[in-house]
């Protein structure tokens, strides 16, 4: 039985739509992505980011390794880049939007995740894998 305690971060998990057919990204081509760097995927589709609630914990420590920020940073990046990205007010309006966007890309809970979207590993590993850098 899994029991979280008060304040500890979950699992995030990079998902994207069944079209997309990057099945793996490096931790620093993925900071790219979600820092809007880079706009489109491999085949030419645009990127659409898709984030959770801004405010989420989860989402500014997972920010916080991906981007090497501090979470004050992190903070500052979210408000100034707010036109770059979706934001989604549950897990399940995330996934919604991931599910039906094509191109698109998210960070959501692991244990939220359902079989209408893809889970892309980052530098080779799967969430829950030792070493997952959104852990």
């Amino acid at each position: 039985m899994l029991c979280w305690l008060p304040g500890e971060a979950k699992q995030m998990a990079v998902v994207v739509d069944k079209s997309n057919s990057v099945v793996n990204m490096a931790a620093a081509d993925l900071a790219k992505v979600l820092q809007a760097n880079t706009k489109k995927w491999p085949d030419g589709k645009n990127i659409t980011v898709v984030f959770p609630e801004l405010s989420s914990n989860d989402l500014q420590q997972a920010l916080q390794r991906l981007f090497k920020m501090t979470p004050d940073e992190v903070k500052t990046f979210l408000v100034s880049h707010k036109n770059s990205f979706v934001a989604a007010d549950s897990p399940e309006a995330l996934l919604k939007l991931v599910e039906s966007t094509p191109g698109a890309i998210g960070l959501v809970d692991v244990y939220s995740i359902t079989s209408k979207v893809n889970v892309m590993k980052i530098d080779g590993r799967l969430p829950l894998e030792q070493g997952y850098l959104l852990h």
